[in-house]
């Protein structure tokens, strides 16, 4: 093959098919944005195919395809009867971005729950009765559904991880793709990730550690990558992130119907530690967190960011993005004092506002939000999906290192440890990293940070919030993520903090009050959405803490129309970046220094 040109193997099932190509296609010129590519093909005598591995499901989950024909699937769809929608008031307040209609018992997306007391006047539809019956016959259920939760996705729509609530629904759910097909990610609290394609028409059956354990949901975007179907090629694995042998596969309209039964008596699964039944918040409500404990272990560490960080940020990717435009100054001269051709590494890229400072330089940016990286990706941002402690480039790689505002979102000093290792390891000899943290001394110098001199001008009414319930809220349900840089660092001027703050007691993590002074390091701080658009909308605050004036009120949070999420933070005492830099060899810290509610150090590597 021609050395340093890209290239790449298209392989036909049938002779003439190849020949035809060569022959169209050979010497063609394309237009690639204002450049123009030649094509030149030549044959090969053979590619060699992997063999993918098998990615076994979760636990309890089973996927049947094609469970219903093209007839049936038409027939569903004509039973909905969406002229109504607008009946159910409550769900289109949490759900003004698509179409949701409920039978049997009205689901509550401000709780994640249903009213057992209030069934709806009508029943589930009976076009539904013949599919309930196949499945009671091939052993999928034992027991009828008596609720019906029907969405319709548009392209590019989705859903963030979330767990059913225990107490609200039995152990078995049943979710019928329509009209599309999807891929809908399943996670475990270890972080463990499988990515499960969902063909129009089929049935997916969650019991067990699926349903209770297993966080599930749909990461919105207009694409997916899915295993391709070739019959030389056979694609056996559920998970299209660990596959070679993809194609891009386009969403269309989804109409999903997911059958439950009401649970009415306590749930008494195997899996107390996560079973509100049973003590325990399976997953805090963005409204009503309850309140989770410092974790004691890598385990637990791991569980607390991912529900406190990683699914806060995919829950509100763009109304975080829209708040965040204005790069910080000395970040900015930090990226232009960089010689030009340079290869900077921005780890916890959020939206990418900091990947276009240095046009000189070349720039790439990752993040743990798959819909922030999203976002960087329509901006024309090179950029991927990594975590902070494991980023997939090459030992010694990079002229300099951002991390702004990510590392306060670790929950254990061994892992923000870890993480400021991992930038080091990027660097080359002689290489910088800039590492933005948040403070815990907000008035330095006698000087207030922003955060706090916008305390009384923000938010005249004292506003608390209840945080000892463990009713779970799916469709705003937020948990925290390591790794999104833009996310925490303006969050030091959380417009939405509104909530009340205590001491940790028993272990427990406090949440923040507004723009008040820190009372502990370890603490879960506010993310309110302005007219609970999830995903959508503006903040009360705009950058550097200065107010939109679009949003001259904040809604109290007893109004369950207005969610708040919940994030983890650690912030750090004067002092602490430096001595945690300190204890990794081969790296001095060059420089430090507290910028605006920030503890921020330049390191270099020797």
């Amino acid at each position: 093959m021609p050395p340093h040109k890209p290239y790449a193997f298209v392989t036909y099932r049938l002779e003439e098919s190849a020949q035809k190509a060569h022959t169209l296609l050979n010497g063609q010129k394309m237009k690639c944005g204002e450049d123009s590519v030649t094509l030149y093909l030549s044959f090969v005598n053979s590619v060699t195919c992997e063999e993918e591995t098998s990615v076994p499901l979760p636990e309890g989950l089973v996927l049947v395809k094609d469970f219903v024909s093209q007839e049936e699937e038409a027939l569903l769809l004509a039973a909905i009867d969406w002229s109504s929608l607008y009946d159910d008031a409550t769900a289109q307040k949490a759900l003004k971005h698509r179409k949701v209609k409920h039978y049997g018992y009205e689901f509550r997306y401000d709780n994640n729950n249903v009213d057992k007391d209030k069934p709806l006047p009508a029943g589930l539809p009976e076009e539904c009765l013949p599919f309930l019956e196949r499945c009671l016959r091939n052993g999928y259920i034992d027991i009828m559904p008596d609720q019906l939760t029907v969405n319709q996705y548009e392209s590019g729509q989705g859903i963030p991880p979330h767990v059913d609530t225990h107490s609200a629904f039995e152990d078995t759910i049943l979710s019928l793709s329509l009209g599309s097909q999807t891929v809908m990610e399943f996670r475990h609290p270890d972080g463990h990730l499988v990515a499960v394609v969902l063909p129009e028409r089929s049935l997916l059956v969650m019991k067990g550690e699926s349903r209770f354990l297993w966080t599930h949901g749909i990461t919105p975007r207009k694409f997916d990558m899915v295993p391709a179907s070739d019959p030389q090629c056979p694609s056996t694995t559920s998970d299209p992130i660990g596959h070679s042998n993809l194609t891009l596969s386009k969403r269309g309209t989804r109409t999903s119907f997911t059958f439950r039964k009401i649970r009415h008596e306590p749930c008494h699964c195997a899996f107390p530690s996560v079973c509100d039944s049973q003590g325990a918040s399976s997953a805090p409500s963005p409204s009503h967190p309850s309140t989770p404990s410092l974790p004691c272990c890598h385990a637990d560490a791991a569980r607390l960011e991912e529900e406190y960080v990683h699914r806060v940020y995919d829950a509100i990717a763009s109304h975080f993005s829209s708040t965040r435009h204005s790069p910080w100054p000395r970040v900015c001269h930090f990226l232009s004092s960089l010689p030009p051709g340079s290869v900077l590494a921005d780890v916890g890229c959020g939206n990418g506002k900091y990947l276009g400072v240095n046009p000189h330089v070349v720039a790439v940016g990752c993040d743990r939000s798959s819909a922030l990286i999203d976002i960087c990706a329509e901006r024309g941002f090179q950029v991927f999906v990594s975590d902070a402690l494991s980023v997939p480039l090459r030992t010694a790689s990079c002229d300099a290192c951002i991390s702004i505002a990510v590392i306060h979102h670790f929950s254990t000093q061994e892992r923000r440890l870890a993480a400021v290792r991992e930038l080091v390891r990027l660097l080359k000899p002689g290489g910088r990293a800039l590492i933005y943290v948040w403070a815990f001394e907000q008035e330095y110098n006698k000087q207030k940070s922003k955060y706090l001199k916008e305390s009384n001008k923000e938010h005249p009414g004292n506003y608390s919030l209840t945080v000892n319930t463990s009713e779970d809220r799916r469709e705003t349900h937020g948990k925290s993520c390591p790794h999104d840089s833009e996310r925490g660092k303006e969050e030091h001027t959380p417009e939405d903090d509104v909530s009340h703050s205590s001491k940790v007691t028993d272990g427990k993590l406090s949440v923040h009050t507004n723009r008040t002074a820190f009372n502990t390091q370890d603490l879960l701080v506010p993310w309110h959405l302005k007219d609970g658009k999830k995903g959508g909308g503006r903040e009360e605050l705009g950058e550097g803490g200065k107010k939109n004036k679009k949003n001259e009120s904040l809604r109290k949070p007893s109004d369950n129309c207005v969610p708040v999420f919940h994030r983890y933070y650690h912030v750090f005492q004067q002092g602490e970046l430096e001595r945690l830099c300190g204890q990794l060899a081969g790296v001095k810290v060059q420089s430090s220094y507290h910028d605006q509610g920030n503890w921020c150090v330049i390191l270099e590597k020797d």
